[in-house]
């Protein structure tokens, strides 16, 4: 039903790879979406019923709203001081790394580079453009929607789909679900449909996978909203783009939780004629790093304005960067951004 993603000599290599028992630790990007959650706890699983020890570590904190996710409990998170030394004994100890949903170990910060100096060899299983070859088996598919779609397509190419649990589904489901904005975008082929159908099939329930995704904020978090719009949100009407900005003094002010701020850049898209929103936040432990994210509809390449202004990357209709500045002067670098693209923009 599905055509093979990888050849030959690639789901050979795996087979070897995974012929005997081995400490597997699967890894993801830093500031952890759905698709690197829900691919990470799906091959976790996939790994544990073909006989592996398996351990799921992030850079960072995840949103609060993913912890449902079966198996996200059981994450370690490498920037909490408690728990970086077992990450760093379970890495040492590891046979292998799977790298889910990202395409380079620089994208993991400090655990990238603690995973840099391992001798164990890498398997990626990711969607990014521009992946590091540094990996024994390297499956990566830009053109799909999510990693988890490429990990299903390779459980179903491998035969692992055959046996796959409801828990396996819900999680796979979830990350191709929000990396498209609920199958709003990046998700217009035959082939993403037939797997949420296969995945239906296999009991998952769509409809509480949203609610649970989107349908669980806090009045805190929806107070944060109203004020990032209607406060925080400059329109540049002329190049059919905007900026919002989110600092700590406000964040404090808000209760904020991790994750309250997940989708907010995609508001603005809902204007008409809108191109492009940039959406700019104030890093809790660094004041002085501006994470970044980018999204846009059509054509418009989010990947290469955050390559190119934001030290960062992604797809063309979503990215995220870094800036090491104040806030304002983040602010003059997305406007700088902007202008350039103006041809674009105004297209």
């Amino acid at each position: 039903m599905f055509e093979n993603i990888i050849s030959p000599e690639q789901q050979q290599a795996l087979h070897q790879l995974l012929a005997d028992k081995k400490r597997i630790v699967l890894t993801c990007h830093i500031s952890p979406d759905g698709d690197a959650i829900g691919s990470m706890t799906a091959m976790a699983s996939v790994l544990r019923r073909l006989g592996h020890d398996t351990t799921c570590i992030c850079p960072d904190n995840f949103p609060d709203f993913l912890m449902w996710i079966p198996g996200a409990k059981d994450m370690l998170v490498y920037n909490r001081s408690e728990q970086r030394t077992q990450a760093e004994q379970v890495l040492r100890e590891a046979d292998l790394v799977c790298m889910m949903d990202h395409n380079a170990t620089s994208r993991m910060n400090e655990l990238g580079a603690f995973v840099d100096s391992l001798t164990a060899p890498r398997i990626m299983i990711d969607h990014h453009p521009n992946p590091d070859t540094g990996c024994a088996v390297t499956i990566s598919r830009p053109g799909m929607c999510a990693a988890c779609e490429v990990l299903f397509r390779l459980m179903w190419q491998m035969g692992w789909a055959s046996d796959m649990t409801l828990d396996e589904a819900i999680s796979i489901y979830t990350g191709m679900m929000t990396d498209t904005g609920a199958f709003t975008y990046n998700s217009n082929r035959p082939e993403v449909f037939e797997i949420i159908a296969k995945l239906i099939a296999r009991g998952i329930d769509k409809d509480r996978i949203y609610r649970n995704v989107f349908w669980t904020q806090s009045a805190d978090r929806l107070r944060l909203t109203g004020f990032l719009l209607y406060v925080n949100m400059q329109i540049l009407d002329d190049y059919h783009a905007s900026i919002i900005t989110f600092n700590n003094k406000e964040r404090r002010h808000f209760q904020t939780r991790n994750g309250d701020t997940e989708g907010i850049v995609n508001m603005p898209l809902q204007v008409a004629g809108m191109k492009l929103s940039i959406f700019l936040r104030q890093d809790t432990e660094n004041p002085q790093n501006i994470r970044v994210s980018l999204r846009s509809v059509d054509d418009f390449p989010c990947n290469e304005m955050s390559a190119r202004y934001f030290n960062g990357g992604g797809h063309l209709n979503a990215a995220g960067g870094r800036l090491t500045c104040s806030m304002d002067q983040a602010v003059e670098i997305a406007k700088r951004a902007i202008k350039d693209f103006e041809a674009q923009l105004r297209a």
